[in-house]
This record gives C-alpha cells, structure tokens and sequence, in this order.
C-alpha cells in the first residue's frame, strides 16, 4: 500500500480521537465487520467502508478517497444529458465510463402543491458539466431538501477547477436580454423555477419537460399558487420566431432559446413580436472569479475546519456528502448505508463531524435518504456496483451526481 494508502487507513482512528475531544455527538468509529482496509479501485481512487457510533445508533459509512494530484484521475459531473431528466447512479456512471460515484444535488421531485404541473426532476442549484453551464438556482424558499444552514444558500456549490482543484464556492448567473427597447436582466437559466417578475432563458440543455414549473410559488414560497401573468418567447438565430402565452414543452433546437416571464418579465416579453432582433446572454460566475470543469449544489456544513454555525443535531437520516481535503488536492465522497440495522443515520452536525474526521477541511451536504447511493467498479470489473443499501430497497432515480473517472 502506497502512503497516501497509509493515511487513509488512519480515518478511523482520527475521527474517533476528534469526536472525543470536540465532545460531538459521535463516541466513535471502528471497522464494519469483515472490512479490511482500503480497496484499491484504481490508481489514486480507494474505497473503505466502516461502523459509526452515532448518537441515535450504529450506522454504516461507504467512503471513497480521491487523489486529484494523480494524473490518471478525473472527477465530473454525472447527469443524464439534460437537466430535467433523472437516472440510477450507477447507469449515469456506467454511461459516463466512470468507475465510482455518488448521488448529488436536491432536485424538484415532487409537485402535490401544484396539481396538473409536472414535476421536473431538475436540481436546485448550479450545474456545470466540461466547462458548460448548465443551469443557474433557484430562489432559496423554491428549493427542495432540509432546512439550509444559517449563512448558506441555493448558489453554493462543491466543484473542481479547471486545473483540478476541489473547492467550495458560490455560483450566480451573470446574463442578460437585448432588445430593441433596451436590455433586461436574465434571472434564470434552465432552472424549475423563477424569481417573482423575472425572465428565465431555457436551452436545449433542459430537456422536454414543460416549463410551466418555472412560474409557479414565490422566492419565499414553493407551494404558492402558479402565476396567471406569464408569457414566453422563441428565439432563434437571433430574432424572435414565436411566442405563446403559457411555458410550454417540448426539446428546444440547438442554438435556440425560449424566454419565459412571469409578472413584470411576461409584460416586457409581450412587447416582442416575431422578427424583433434578441440578443441573449448568460453565463455563470463564481464569487471567487475561478473556472470550474465541474460544480453542482448542495450546502457547506463545513469550512476551515470548523463546523458550521447552527447545524442541526437533532434530525437523524441517510446522507450522502463530500469532502475537500488535502489544499483540494484529495476528494472524500461519503454515502451512508440505507439498510434497516443502519437506517437511523447521522445528523447534518454529526456529517460535519464526520468528515472532519476523515480529513476534510471542507465538507458539503449532499441529497439524502432514498436518494444516497455510491457506486464502484470492484477491481477487474467492467461495470460498477451499488456499494451501499439505497433506503427505498433499490436505487432512487436522481438529476445529477459525481463521477470518478480513472484512465490508464
């Protein structure tokens, strides 16, 4: 076993020396049984499973540690080609070539609130995948998922950079609509739901799914009624070629963009009428001015080190999270077992401690319960296998992941 093997295998002392002596609900970790140390996936990529003492009980951890200084490691986003589009773990991996992975963001999974609208299956925060921006969050009271951390929000992401760092960061949209009458703010891209009064941009990166989602709740509301002042346009090669007073559906050509306003946004869209030149402009920004190759959403519960302020440590489930590690030279990714002996799990407070433990100075929340799933290629194999139990009995369709890629 290499050194960095060496490190790894002290996870389990660390994490129960540090819970003592932060006095966190953690009393402990020792090995599941039959674990016997790291398994190597692939050069750089280990995988370790283990017991945690949690305050409500046993549960059961699945890590994988990933060395980003090793040239034949890779990590990207898992997706299924569009962004209101859902698919198994271990199919995005095994479409994508990876070797291992794990679930990501939150998404829009439901819409009882809504009667007749479709849920998306689109996530709540930034997405970006090879460098392309996906899609843009939604308003904080639009997202899905526990109560977010005091000081976080839905632009809050865990990403690499393009010259392979891991990190957290903060992602906003930066765009805009240039007509004839002036310019607008772009509020939105390819995103299930908009800002009051706004204009969102939807591309063929979104997918078929209706865009009625879009306008419908508040920024501090989800389940608030759908507007009744929409309006959309199609733009295409630069010029509006269609509209229509409701979002619609459907694929959306590549290099075309649909508009949609609620609102104040439907009334400035009203004002374009086929032929009108458009100019749409969008990109994403980091707060930190860095490029990433890769991002998604979730939430920080923990920066420098420290644990972030009122977490909460009362509520127990499955959760999966991410830890940067290393100056960002090594990713922890953290799936909990979903089996009935282990189903009690670990607070947000708890996972913070957790990945302390394991050597994160950086951690990030992940989606949870029937949604954590990780997957690894058992060595020699050629495809990928669900490592832990996913806790609705099989695995949960989700709108993105993180993919770890291995080449020769």
């Amino acid at each position: 076993m290499t050194r960095r093997g060496g490190r790894f295998r002290t996870v389990l002392t660390v994490l129960s020396a540090w819970s003592v002596l932060a006095g966190a609900a953690l009393v402990g970790a020792a090995p599941a049984s039959g674990a016997s140390g790291a398994v190597v996936i692939a050069p750089g990529i280990e995988y370790r499973q283990f017991d945690i003492q949690a305050a409500m009980g046993v549960t059961h951890a699945h890590v994988l540690s990933v060395d980003l200084r090793s040239t034949q490691v890779g990590v990207g986003l898992l997706y299924p080609g569009k962004v209101a589009a859902r698919a198994t773990v271990s199919r995005l991996a095994g479409s994508a070539g990876a070797v291992a992975g794990v679930n990501g963001d939150f998404f829009n999974n439901t819409e009882t609130q809504h009667p007749g609208v479709a849920a998306t299956g689109a996530p709540v925060g930034p997405a970006i995948a090879g460098g392309h921006a996906l899609k843009a969050a939604v308003p904080r009271g639009q997202r899905f998922g526990p109560a977010l951390p005091p000081g976080t929000g839905t632009k809050d992401v865990l990403g690499v950079t393009t010259d392979g760092t891991a990190r957290l960061d903060s992602i906003a949209l930066d765009g805009s609509v240039t007509t004839t009458g002036g310019d607008l703010p772009l509020r939105g891209l390819n995103q299930y739901a908009l800002p009051v009064g706004s204009v969102g941009a939807f591309t063929s990166d979104w997918g078929e799914v209706s865009r009625m989602r879009a306008v419908c709740g508040t920024d501090t509301d989800r389940a608030a009624p759908c507007s009744t002042d929409t309006h959309e346009v199609l733009v295409a090669n630069g010029h509006v070629v269609g509209s229509a007073g409701t979002p619609g559906s459907g694929a959306i050509e590549a290099g075309a963009t649909v508009l949609v306003g609620r609102e104040a946004g439907a009334q400035q869209l009203r004002k374009l009428s086929p032929g009108d030149p458009v100019e749409v402009r969008h990109r994403l920004v980091a707060s930190t001015g860095t490029p990433y190759a890769f991002a998604l959403g979730g939430y920080p519960v923990l920066r420098g080190g420290v644990p972030l302020p009122g977490l909460d440590d009362t509520t127990s489930a499955v959760r999966t999270a991410a830890g940067v590690a290393d100056g960002g030279h090594r990713l922890l990714l953290l799936a909990l077992d979903g089996a009935a002996a282990y189903r009690t799990g670990l607070t947000i407070a708890e996972v913070a401690a957790t990945m302390r433990g394991l050597g994160s100075v950086d951690a990030f929340s992940l989606d949870g319960g029937g949604s954590s799933t990780l997957v690894a290629r058992a060595p020699g194999a050629s495809a990928v296998t669900v490592r832990n139990h996913p806790s609705d009995g099989a695995e949960r369709a989700v709108p993105n992941g993180i993919g770890v890629f291995a080449t020769p």
